[in-house]
């Protein structure tokens, strides 16, 4: 059983919702919020104690610190929970550069401790079908994938002081929305090779990007385009890839894509019995952050594999650092990137 501390109310309260679908593996102990009010309305239907001092909660007996703050407080966080004998969860973005990422990466093998970024949609049926058509071999070479992650954030999700500010947030849709379903790209489809960006800022005066259009080539050679924006009537998350033997089709859920059966269409010489075959070997699969959470307790108890790594984590930044540098450049950037890249320091403007 592993005891959690979650440090931050806010996104934490749907962290605490999936611990508590997990009783015989984690037991939250307590919330952290300076909001003690905010922290009570989420804590006392579990009947969860509550406190102000993050201090405190470092010195406890806890095992896991999760880390629900303001992206501008991740780093600071994390590391004084791993210099703490703590393991760690952190939302996303996990830190704000890929100095600093490397600066966890390094604090995590001094102390020992394991840091497991957040990317929730990996985990659900749509993708554990996918996986199983891969390794059946019936999906053959990616072609070609369009993403569209078209959500609706109005002026009043910006009155939130931190939000929309490259002091607060650290960056805008590509940082804080869009990067779940790019880390599906490295997790499903292998390395990005190359990214060519266009942002804008179109729907809410903020000081970030909430509008992009990306081009991307992955290593294996497909080629792939990502659209986003923050003005659409409505939330979608969507994906389509073309691969040699099958066409796949994500539904429109746009916090959990993974929760519902996917669409997988043939193409000859793929069979749809073939496809029904394999499909029917996937049973019930844990959603989003349960599904994350049973990974970060596989990979506690030694039986890792399923689970968000601290690589991932910088990857998911290296990704970003590229689309940030093409985007102002006007050029295309290759990946992967080192410590003489450009915005390796951070890509906060001057």
């Amino acid at each position: 059983m592993t005891r959690v501390a979650i440090v931050g109310a806010g996104i934490g309260a749907e962290h605490l919702a999936a611990y508590s679908e997990l009783p015989d593996l984690f037991e939250v102990a307590t919330v952290c919020d300076l909001n003690l009010a905010r922290a009570e309305a989420v804590a006392a239907p579990y009947g969860i104690p509550v406190t102000a001092d993050f201090a405190a909660v470092l010195a406890s007996d806890v095992d896991l610190i999760d880390v629900c703050l303001p992206p501008h407080l991740h780093l600071s966080a994390c590391l004084k929970a791993l210099e703490a004998g703590k393991d760690v969860v952190c939302e996303k973005p996990l830190v704000a550069s890929l100095a600093e990422a490397d600066r966890l990466i390094a604090k995590a093998a001094e102390t020992g401790g394991r840091v497991f970024p957040v990317f929730q949609y990996r985990f659900g049926l749509g993708t554990a079908q996918l996986r199983a058509i891969v390794e059946a071999g019936l999906a053959g070479k990616l072609y070609a994938g369009t993403i569209e992650t078209h959500w609706n954030r109005d002026a009043a999700y910006y009155a939130v002081d931190w939000r929309g500010t490259w002091a607060g947030e650290r960056g805008g849709a590509i940082l804080g929305h869009a990067i779940h379903i790019h880390d599906f790209l490295p997790a499903f489809l292998g390395p990005v090779a190359r990214v060519y960006a266009e942002l804008a800022t179109r729907v809410n005066e903020i000081e970030v990007e909430d509008c992009a259009a990306l081009s991307l080539r992955m290593e294996n050679g497909a080629v792939l385009t990502s659209s986003v924006t923050l003005g659409a009537a409505t939330d979608t998350t969507r994906m389509r890839l073309v691969f040699e033997g099958v066409t796949v089709e994500t539904g429109l859920s746009p916090y959990k894509p993974a929760q519902s059966a996917w669409q997988f269409t043939p193409r000859a010489p793929v069979t749809a019995e073939q496809i029904a075959e394999v499909l029917s070997a996937v049973g019930p699969q844990d959603v989003g952050f349960t599904g994350f959470f049973r990974a970060v307790a596989e990979a506690l108890e030694g039986n890792g594999g399923r689970e968000v790594t601290l690589a991932d984590g910088r990857r998911s930044l290296e990704f970003v650092s590229a689309i940030y540098q093409s985007s102002r450049t006007g050029l295309p950037v290759d990946l992967p990137l080192g410590a003489d890249f450009p915005l390796y320091d951070g890509w906060l403007p001057a």
